[in-house]
């Protein structure tokens, strides 16, 4: 209850920027737990996916092949599947990947421009709180310079603001490489997969 209490009292102190500062908060755990969940269930591949597949295509069994990624799932597997329909024309084949990719990129990419705004868009609120908070000191120094604790707590207001305003910022920049890095390892696996597709069927039609 003590916690409870001093963290309803520096939020109270920080003045009114606080509460758009919350909502920042609220967003990106809001978004951090959607998107984990998103890539969790984007991310899995049915046990020895690349094996098997790597396997079917090394004996042009494309039947096969796309059988495995069809019954596979993650993103991986669903760009592949697309492209595997059109094993018999390769430029159509990459087509079929690029726009399977892009549409995938997309959807990994969804609510991430969100954190990002958030960690250009908290500071700034925290400096507007300082900014608030030394004038609100200023304006009590000028009526009655005699008040040391009235001018204190405007200094306090502006000092909570800035410190909270970092730490939404920095969560929301820390989860937003997280996810970026997950998104371009995805996106890497992707290329190669793909790469490793059309070579083999170029080689099997020479």
């Amino acid at each position: 209850m003590d916690s409870i209490r001093e963290a309803t009292r520096l939020f109270q102190q920080g003045g009114l920027v606080m509460y758009p500062l919350l909502l920042c908060s609220v967003c990106v755990v809001a978004i951090v737990l959607e998107r984990w969940r998103y890539y969790r269930r984007n991310n899995r591949q049915a046990p020895g996916f690349f094996e098997n597949l790597q396997d079917k295509i090394s004996n042009a069994d494309w039947t096969g092949a796309a059988k495995i990624c069809e019954q596979s799932p993650g993103v991986v597997a669903r760009v592949l599947a697309a492209g595997l329909r059109f094993r018999g024309d390769t430029t159509n084949m990459k087509e079929a990947f690029e726009s399977v990719t892009a549409w995938e990129s997309a959807q990994l990419r969804k609510q991430l421009g969100y954190l990002d705004t958030i960690v250009t868009l908290a500071p700034l609120l925290g400096l507007l709180g300082t900014v608030l908070g030394m004038i609100g000191s200023f304006s009590v120094l000028n009526v009655n310079n005699s008040n040391p604790v009235a001018i204190t707590g405007g200094v306090g207001e502006a000092l909570v603001a800035t410190a909270t305003g970092l730490c939404v910022a920095v969560l929301a920049l820390v989860s937003h490489s997280y996810f970026c890095h997950r998104l371009d390892a995805l996106i890497t696996e992707i290329e190669r997969s793909c790469t490793f597709i059309i070579e083999n069927v170029k080689g099997e039609q020479e």
